[in-house]
């Protein structure tokens, strides 16, 4: 099993993302806000079905690519640094769009709503980054099995997004009303997700495995 420290440490990477504005986000609050939370949850149904299957593949072939390439754990350390710091400067940098600005969506039946969420997900660049350059930075072999340490992390990071994304989806009207009011809040929360995310890539690209 991983260490508590990776445990913790890649608990708050994945906080941090799933509070990141991406398409995962933006498509649930959109489905929410067009057809009401009902309709976002079955959505989301689909988005956590991608995260299950995103982590299954990366367990796998993370457990093999480790074992079979020389100094592939530097190499998707530092990837995964770099990919941190550009989703802090995507929170950072001027004219930031917030995602409860989001289209009106035609109304679509349970089935496709959760095929969108799925697809949604299947396609979501930040999801995929998250489980093929970050997870393996909080993977270590000499721990035990490569194999059980990814399924555990890759378990917390979907009990994290599907929850943090269940409550937005739940309460994204009125979210979307409070922030369209107060646009202070929503700069506070780019800002700090942003300091956030930049501290743990530099963390990442300096600390190496012992």
């Amino acid at each position: 099993m991983p260490s508590h420290a990776s445990l913790i440490g890649f608990a708050l990477v994945s906080l941090g993302i799933v509070l990141t504005p991406g398409p995962n986000m933006i498509y649930l609050i959109s489905r929410s806000i067009t057809q009401g939370p009902a309709a976002g949850i079955v959505s989301l149904g689909g988005v956590a079905l991608g995260f299950v299957f995103y982590m299954l593949c990366a367990a796998f072939g993370i457990t093999a690519l480790l074992f079979a390439v020389p100094y592939a754990y530097d190499a998707l350390r530092l990837a995964g640094a770099a990919y941190l710091l550009w989703l802090a400067w995507q929170a950072l940098k001027p004219g930031g769009r917030s995602p409860f600005q989001v289209r009106r969506l035609q109304v679509d039946g349970p089935r496709k709503l959760f095929a969108m969420g799925l697809l949604t997900n299947l396609l979501n660049p930040k999801i995929a980054m998250l489980y093929l350059a970050l997870l393996p930075q909080f993977i270590d072999p000499a721990a035990g099995s490569v194999l059980v340490q990814s399924i555990a992390l890759g378990s917390i990071q979907i009990v994290i997004s599907v929850s943090v994304n269940a409550m937005i989806a739940l309460a994204a009207g009125s979210i979307a009303l409070f922030l369209g009011t107060r646009p202070a809040w929503l700069l506070i929360q780019r800002w700090l997700m942003g300091t956030v995310l930049a501290g743990l890539a530099v963390k990442m690209a300096v600390e190496k495995r012992a």
